[in-house]
């Protein structure tokens, strides 16, 4: 199936990659129009925060709104500075579990929380919830004037029937394992100052953003072209690609409320492990080699409010795959962070 939807039938590079990610639609530069205030972005350093910040500059500038956007990490990783600089950005390189660098930092009126901690949880569960749930009560205490979009994670669903459809805002959640557990806790810490302090905030939960780089579909096709067995523990999965999924968390600051407004940010598909892993085949001319069976349950959302708020992703499902096929053949770049979607246990 050739694009539609955006009219391209491969990103042949990183530049073209990062270029495209971050290039606003319509609906984003009409609400940079209406919406008042800089924008904070904190934990800016992370595989979506980068292209998160750079997004909102760039809908801000063709909105012609004259607005700051600051983006707050330890930046361990030069390129990422570099790339934020380059797109305009502010830069304040800082470790947030610093009491006195978080009350030193600039005010604004939108900020948007990327701060997390997951891979390398396991045996490290005191920093883990440590980052998740003791950081954002002194973030939303330091900036309770703000407005917030906060990042969160369809993991603090229970695992669900594929037959259902997904877990929807309102079902109660069931996070499976610590790190699951310490995500929930960040988002019950954000509800109490929320209401405390009558701050507006939106709740994100993502799964899974996609990103040639990384991603489920880039374990998949790794996995399949590298011949090597594909796991079925969790043989089914939502996806969307990181602009889209972007685009919607930084939109969703329009909805923002006290207490939070909850949203699950993900593709409609509910998608096969399996028949993804058999599409990559047809691309690769490679059969999949599979490890075990498909359970009745997965990890699920229903993104039927967020399709209903903001319309449906941009970029489909097939024109994901044939990027990542293409990107995966040609031995572009891997960010070698594994998603580790199969894990059913939550132990990260």
């Amino acid at each position: 199936m050739e694009s539609t939807a955006v009219g391209k039938t491969k990103i042949r590079n990183v530049h073209e990659l990062d270029q495209f990610m971050t290039t606003p639609n319509g609906p984003l530069i009409e609400m940079m129009k209406r919406i008042p205030g800089d924008f904070l972005i904190l934990g800016a350093g992370g595989k979506m925060g980068v292209s998160l910040a750079t997004l909102a500059k760039r809908s801000a500038e063709e909105a012609g709104a004259k607005k700051k956007v600051v983006a707050v990490s330890r930046f361990s990783d030069a390129a990422a500075l570099e790339q934020l600089t380059w797109a305009g950005v502010e830069t304040i390189s800082c470790d947030l579990m610093n009491e006195s660098n978080v009350l030193n930092l600039p005010d604004a009126e939108n900020v948007v929380y990327m701060v997390g901690m997951k891979f390398g949880s396991t045996n490290r569960e005191a920093e883990t919830w440590a980052v998740n749930a003791y950081l954002p009560g002194l973030i939303a205490r330091r900036f309770r004037r703000a407005r917030f979009a906060v990042f969160s994670s369809g993991n603090v669903y229970p695992l669900t029937s594929v037959e259902s459809g997904g877990c929807r805002e309102k079902e109660p959640v069931g996070p499976i394992g610590e790190y699951a557990q310490s995500v929930l806790g960040r988002e019950r810490i954000f509800e109490y100052f929320s209401q405390k302090y009558q701050i507006p905030c939106s709740i994100i939960r993502l799964n899974y953003a996609i990103d040639l780089r990384y991603g489920v579909l880039h374990d998949v096709a790794q996995k399949v072209f590298a011949r090597k067995p594909l796991s079925l523990a969790m043989g089914y999965v939502n996806v969307i690609w990181q602009g889209d999924a972007n685009s919607m968390a930084l939109r969703s600051l329009e909805f923002a409320k006290a207490p939070p407004f909850i949203l699950n940010v993900t593709g409609l598909e509910i998608v096969s492990i399996r028949k993804l892993a058999e599409r990559f085949g047809e691309l690769f001319k490679i059969t999949p080699v599979f490890e075990g069976t498909e359970a009745e349950t997965a990890l699920l959302s229903d993104a039927t409010l967020c399709s209903d708020l903001f319309g449906v992703p941009s970029v489909r499902l097939e024109e994901m795959i044939r990027w990542t096929a293409f990107w995966v053949q040609e031995g572009l770049p891997d960010l070698a962070k594994p998603t580790h979607f199969e894990t059913r246990d939550g132990k990260f």
